[in-house]
């Protein structure tokens, strides 16, 4: 690496700028956890690092009658350690307790893992199947994306030139709402997803009818997969019914796109997708009940 500069703006605008003033050559940090990694590798030539967690509105969270919004930096401890958000969100808390150990959730945050755009992101599935949104700020204002659409390639996203993830958000989910995720490792910590599966639905009231269903894949695609057509094989069926459970398990399969690597082939990748999508249905539809 060659000196850069180190740069730590107080607002959203500041770092707006400077991200736009240096486009290529400046990236954002919050954990640091993948970007310094990256850095060292040689992967990014930079000429500036923008600390983004001096930035109060990224720092920040709140929870409240509209739903959940989250600061980029905020890192994970912070949101599986609130017990309100991981009774609410279930699916988010699976995947921030996840990442890495404790000393990496200290620093790594679930909007690092969206921008790193990696196809086996643990955290990224998990904000799909909750409706999740990005809020993004770039030198022509605001706008906001479906967190479904934000990854774009291996370790690509839609942000344009001077643009920053600022914030995640996600409505609030009814009192019949059930999410959950599970991934896949050769080994019991510190591994990288063979394949990762995440669901939610939303029960009718009485609790027996699926009204609502999402399903995320991980690690079989070049990016994060929004399994639409086995969202809809849950929908409108019992929540007990196994041969609709079993039909969405199917289409995930088939919704994956995996390669074979020395992690595992593409066989047995199709097969996990299958295997964890029937079971984190079940989970989401126990967690609906509680």
């Amino acid at each position: 690496m060659h000196p850069f500069a180190y740069i730590a703006p107080k607002t959203v605008e500041e770092a707006v700028a400077v991200l736009n003033k240096h486009g290529d050559r400046a990236r954002p940090i919050a954990g640091g956890t993948d970007l310094l990694v990256q850095a060292r590798g040689g992967r990014f030539d930079l000429d500036a690092v923008v600390d983004i967690k001096k930035i109060p509105e990224l720092e920040s969270i709140k929870n409240g009658a509209s739903g959940l919004e989250f600061g980029a930096a905020v890192p994970c401890y912070q949101l599986y350690e609130n017990k309100k958000l991981a009774a609410e969100y279930p699916g988010i808390m699976d995947a921030a307790s996840l990442i890495g150990g404790i000393q990496i959730q200290s620093r790594a945050g679930l909007g690092g893992n969206l921008c790193n755009a990696t196809p086996s992101g643990d955290g990224i599935g998990p904000l799909i199947v909750h409706y999740g949104t990005a809020v993004i700020a770039g030198p022509g204002g605001r706008r906001e994306l479906a967190v479904e659409k934000f990854c774009t390639g291996p370790g690509r996203n839609a942000l344009k030139k001077g643009e920053l993830l600022v914030s995640l958000k996600f409505p609030k989910p009814s009192a019949t709402f059930g999410a959950a995720y599970e991934r896949f490792i050769p080994r019991n910590e510190m591994d990288i997803a063979v394949a990762g599966v995440a669901v939610s639905v939303e029960l009718s009231a009485d609790k027996k009818t699926i009204k609502k269903a999402r399903v995320a894949l991980a690690s079989v695609a070049p990016t994060p997969v929004l399994a639409e057509a086995a969202g809809a094989a849950l929908i409108g069926k019992s929540a007990d019914d196994e041969a609709a459970i079993n039909a969405a398990g199917a289409a995930a399969a088939k919704a994956a796109k995996p390669i074979t690597d020395m992690r595992g082939t593409i066989e047995q990748r199709k097969h996990l997708v299958e295997v964890l999508t029937k079971r984190m249905i079940r989970k989401a539809v126990e967690r609906a009940r509680s």
